[in-house]
């Protein structure tokens, strides 16, 4: 059995039967036969079921924002972000998918009545293994151009949103998604793995770089699509002609929001010695103003994290850090009491021999070093294995566009933040994945092309 607990008061919400080795095999059977009829369907039908998916789903965003905040602890006007926002994902996916299904002609010769011409075809069954700290986003990112595209999905959401998913499950069985076509698998990694055993046509995962590492050993060999979405250690660097108080302010979000539970949230910041001081002082005062408490009560920034255990990676992190020689100004161990709080904690004084400003952190814990200029800062920016995200607070356009183009990530980011964008991809580098979700890019990843040469009879 799964248990479903409540990490702001660690109460058991509910106890779910997890998928055996039989039932995920099952699972994959009917959605290998369900795939071939769904290709075959008219485009214009597959958008008439993700239009009333998407129209359930805003009809019933609030219930779907307390599921999520009950299982994640995700404050509640958090959620209502993320489950509104995805709205909007869906409508980007609507309104572009067409033309990247349409056959090409890339080429027609009437003396030889050679043509050439390119077609795209689903892929077929895909493994949709997504992540519990954004699963509306991170999953629709996925299952919402798999489906249009014309192929069958087998979604393992994370333990830790398993009622999410169900939930997702049965909007798609009320908007009259035929069965098989999406299903929702319970379970942990023992599951997952099992769905991996299955040969299953792609692979879209969303999680840990260690997770992510041992997903694409294991398929390797089967020469399928794999994507893989994974951690970051995405870094900010404050110029010294900024308004500084809006810097901070802004950094600051980028860093809390969500506890610090997204793979783009700012986890190490650089400013320019002229402006540190008054970065930090303004920086800890608005961190401050952010209010803690339990996730369903309006006005409060701070839930608890989703996974308890992540408390003890936390702790050690600022441990290291202040052996070492950093400064604790905010924060630095868990909260007394149920739940699984751990409070905004803010360390000056680091340099890249401490673990926070190396290994992903994942949770509500900054680092904030102190640089003397644009190439030390480009320097420790791009001192990482992961690239994700970054960014560069200035007013000085030309300057930042510089600093961008050499700054090794998948995103950057200028005088903002902790962004995404349906129409822009979202792709890491190195230890951050690869391959690409959305934009066209993350609508040509559930496509392969056919070469069609054709040439009239003599």
């Amino acid at each position: 059995m799964l248990e479903v607990v409540n990490p702001a008061n660690e109460t058991v919400i509910t106890r779910l039967e997890a998928d055996q080795k039989q039932a995920v095999s099952q699972k994959f059977a009917a959605a290998k036969v369900a795939q071939q009829v769904w290709r075959a369907v008219p485009y214009a039908e597959r958008v008439r079921v993700v239009e009333r998916f998407r129209k359930l789903l805003a009809e019933c965003s609030e219930e779907s924002a307390q599921i999520l905040t009950s299982e994640v602890g995700k404050p509640l006007a958090q959620a209502r972000n993320e489950v509104n926002g995805t709205l909007a994902r869906i409508d980007f996916f609507l309104s572009e998918t067409s033309a990247r299904l349409r056959d090409q002609v890339v080429q027609h010769d009437a003396a030889t009545g050679m043509t050439e011409r390119i077609s795209q075809e689903p892929l077929g069954v895909i493994a949709n293994i997504s992540a519990w700290n954004y699963p509306y986003f991170v999953g629709s990112n996925v299952f919402i151009p798999a489906l249009l595209t014309g192929n069958a999905v087998l979604y393992k959401p994370s333990e830790f949103a398993t009622l999410t998913g169900r939930h997702i499950e049965k909007l798609w069985h009320d908007a009259g998604l035929p069965s098989g076509l999406f299903q929702c698998l319970v379970g942990g990694g023992e599951v997952g793995g099992w769905l991996l055993d299955q040969p299953v046509e792609g692979v879209f995962f969303t999680g840990s770089y260690a997770t992510g590492k041992k997903i694409i050993e294991k398929v390797a060999g089967r020469m399928v699509r794999v994507q893989l979405e994974l951690g970051g250690k995405d870094p900010v660097y404050i110029r010294p002609d900024v308004n500084v108080k809006v810097a901070a302010e802004s950094t600051a979000d980028g860093a809390f929001y969500n506890a610090g539970q997204s793979c783009c949230a700012v986890e190490r910041i650089y400013v320019h010695q002229d402006i540190y001081d008054q970065f930090v002082e303004h920086f800890v005062a608005f961190t401050r103003t952010l209010k803690s408490g339990n996730p369903t009560e309006e006005g409060v920034y701070f839930g608890p994290l989703a996974r308890k255990a992540q408390l003890s990676v936390l702790e050690e992190q600022v441990r290291d850090a202040v052996k070492k020689g950093a400064k604790l100004l905010l924060g630095g161990e868990r909260q007394a009491g149920k739940g699984a709080y751990f409070p905004a904690t803010v360390l000056t004084n680091v340099d890249h021999t401490m673990a926070v400003m190396r290994e992903e952190s994942f949770g509500p814990v900054i680092g904030i070093q102190k640089v003397r200029d644009d190439a030390e800062a480009l320097q420790l920016m791009n001192d990482t294995e992961y690239g994700l995200t970054a960014g560069v607070y200035t007013r000085d356009a030309a300057t930042a566009t510089s600093l961008m183009n050499q700054l090794n990530a998948g995103s950057v980011y200028w005088n903002c933040c902790d962004r995404v964008s349906p129409r822009l991809p979202w792709s890491g580098r190195g230890h951050s994945g690869v391959g690409s979700t959305l934009s066209i890019l993350g609508i040509d990843a559930f496509l392969k092309p056919k070469a069609w040469h054709l040439r009239l009879p003599s």
